[in-house]
């Protein structure tokens, strides 16, 4: 079950982004979440001084533990990506005020592509059919 969740980041920059999560996934929803950020700081979607929902709203949006939301925010945090400031929202980090450069993002792809290559071959789909599905689900996602 793929859990999908709206929500509105930022005071003063009004960006919407979704969260989404894969119940049935065997990556830990804290991991999910974590790499959903990386890649929408990476994309410049998120930047420098934009806040995230808090802990307890964010769990509750997405019918989590907030244990789980804040094991996702504090390897955020370590990382270097957000910023914990006492009795104040979680914020993407100063430094991260624009998107990386496209190679960098490239090699944040390349893991989840590798995965779905190796799931591919052991389908013995053909590689035409694979590339011509990723295709087609990315063109899906440019609704605009």
């Amino acid at each position: 079950m793929c859990t999908t969740v709206l929500v509105h980041i930022g005071n003063q920059v009004n960006v919407d982004t979704f969260f989404s999560i894969n119940t049935g996934s065997t990556e830990p929803i804290y991991r999910q979440l974590v790499e959903q950020v990386r890649r929408r700081i990476a994309g410049g979607q998120l930047s420098a001084g934009q806040e995230l929902p808090s802990v307890r709203e964010l769990a509750q949006e997405l019918a989590v533990h907030p244990m789980t939301i804040s094991k996702a925010y504090s390897l955020l945090e370590a990382e270097g990506l957000l910023e914990r400031r006492r009795g104040l929202a979680m914020r993407v980090a100063a430094e991260h005020s624009r998107a990386q450069p496209a190679a960098s993002r490239i090699e944040l792809l390349r893991p989840s592509l590798e995965r779905a290559a190796a799931e591919a071959r052991q389908l013995e789909l053909p590689a035409a059919q694979a590339v011509k599905l990723f295709k087609q689900i990315l063109d899906e996602g440019n609704t605009e």
